[in-house]
Formats: structure tokens, C-alpha cells, sequence
């Protein structure tokens, strides 16, 4: 198994990509600790030894260093962090965008980060271990309609080679997955807002190359070889999980 004995706390596992790469961990042999807002422990992860199931506002300082804590608590060490948690919502222009809605995304999307990192980084020095960050194509390539989401998340991906800079010669990796398309709770919401939300699920098959929209599971694989140790020479590698959806995007 990939991921034997090592322990990977990831955030915003209760559900969606989140929830896909937990399953992942487990099967691969790790030992997960899932920092989510959902107050209720999904029943999947209710009496499953391998999980910890913390109930985290991970934008919140004081609630991600506790979080951490209960981790070292329960397993002893920490060998990675998945910076997971994210929301989409609401999908508007940057003027119609609220400042407090553009906070909102750069707390959970990006002071996230920060937090996870500062309170994690003295365990994962010790493991030389290896932080993962959910980003996105938008980062990249922007979106319409979507100026507070892809602002954080091409900020995510320029956090990310920085973060794997300044790790490097402590033995950590830093890298991001860039999914397109996902089939996730958030992405069926963020589906409603949309001007022609009932032409959507044809629109999100038709941008990716390879013909659909997929389920979380393509995206934990990618990052099950990005925490392992066949990935140990990637670091800064925003890796796209996209089928090839970025090559006609614009379309």
C-alpha cells in the first residue's frame, strides 16, 4: 500500500473531493484525521479506526492549531496535509461581489492554508513530510462570473511553488491538484446559480476532452501518487486533473 503508517490530515473530508481522497488514504493504509464545518460525522466515518473526525472552521486560527493538536494527540505525527477545503459560492462579477462574500473566499480558500501550515509545519518537519493544496483550472485560466474563486485559487497555485521554495530544504513537498469539472455537493449548488442551470451537466461532459465530468475519485487518485513517495522528486507541481478540459475550455 502506498501510504502505509503514514498519518494525512485533510480538510473539508466530509464530503465531495474531500471525502474521495479520505477513502483513498485509508485504502492505501493511512491513518486520516478529516477537518471539516459539518457538525455531524458522516456515517461513513463513525466508529472507522483509521479516521479522526474533527469538526473544524479551518478559516478560524484558534480552531485549526486545537485541530492539530488532537491530531498529534491521536496518531503521534503528521506525515502530510491535504489543504482541501474550499467553496465555489456564490458565482458573480468581481462589482457584484460583497466584501464580505470576498472575504469569505479568501478565509476558506486561502488563510486556510496559512493556518494548516503554520500549525502542522514543526510535525512535518519531522517526517519531512509534504502538503497538497486543492487548487483549480480557473486558477489558471480565469472564468467568467467567478472573479472571487479564481482570484483565490490563482492565488493558491502561486502559494504553492513559494510554499515548496521555502520547504525544500527542510525535506517537504509542496504541490496542488487542478481539477476542472468535479461532481461534488458544491459543484451540484454551484450548478443552480448558473444562467442556464439546466444546459449545465451537457456543458461540464462537453469541456472535458475525454467526454465527462467526473467523480472525486479521479482527483484522490492523483493525489494519492502526490503524497506518496513515487511523487518524492515533484514539489511546485501544479498538476492538472482535468480531462484535457483546459486545451478547449474556451470553446
Amino acid at each position: 500500500m502506498l501510504l502505509s503508517g503514514n498519518v494525512i490530515i485533510v480538510t473539508g473530508g466530509a464530503s465531495g473531493i474531500g471525502q474521495e481522497c479520505a477513502k483513498a488514504y485509508v485504502k492505501e493504509g493511512a491513518q486520516v484525521a478529516v477537518l471539516d464545518l459539518q457538525e455531524t460525522v458522516p456515517d461513513r466515518m463513525a466508529g472507522d479506526e483509521p479516521v479522526l473526525y474533527v469538526q473544524c472552521d479551518v478559516s478560524d486560527e484558534a480552531q485549526v492549531a486545537a485541530a492539530v493538536e488532537k491530531v498529534i494527540a491521536r496518531f503521534g505525527k503528521i506525515d502530510a496535509v491535504h489543504n482541501n477545503a474550499g467553496i465555489a459560492s456564490p458565482s458573480k462579477t468581481l462589482h457584484d461581489t460583497t466584501v464580505s462574500e470576498w472575504r469569505r473566499f479568501m478565509d476558506v480558500n486561502l488563510f486556510s492554508i496559512y493556518f494548516t501550515t503554520k500549525y502542522a509545519l514543526p510535525y512535518l518537519k519531522i517526517t519531512k513530510g509534504c502538503i497538497l493544496n486543492t487548487s483549480s483550472m480557473v486558477g489558471e485560466i480565469g472564468q467568467a462570473q467567478h472573479a472571487a474563486y479564481a482570484a483565490s485559487k490563482g492565488a493558491v497555485n502561486a502559494l504553492t511553488k513559494s510554499m515548496a521554495l521555502d520547504y525544500a530544504p527542510m525535506g517537504i513537498r509542496v504541490n496542488a491538484v487542478a481539477p476542472a469539472g468535479v461532481w461534488t455537493p458544491a459543484l451540484r449548488k454551484w450548478a443552480t446559480e448558473q444562467p442556464d442551470a439546466g444546459s449545465i451537466e451537457t456543458y461540464l461532459d462537453a469541456i472535458h476532452i475525454l467526454g465527462y465530468c467526473p467523480g472525486g475519485d479521479v482527483v484522490a487518485d492523483a493525489c494519492v501518487f502526490l503524497i506518496s513517495g513515487k511523487a518524492r522528486f515533484i514539489t511546485g507541481c501544479i498538476m492538472p486533473v482535468s480531462g484535457g478540459a483546459e486545451l478547449g475550455y474556451r470553446k
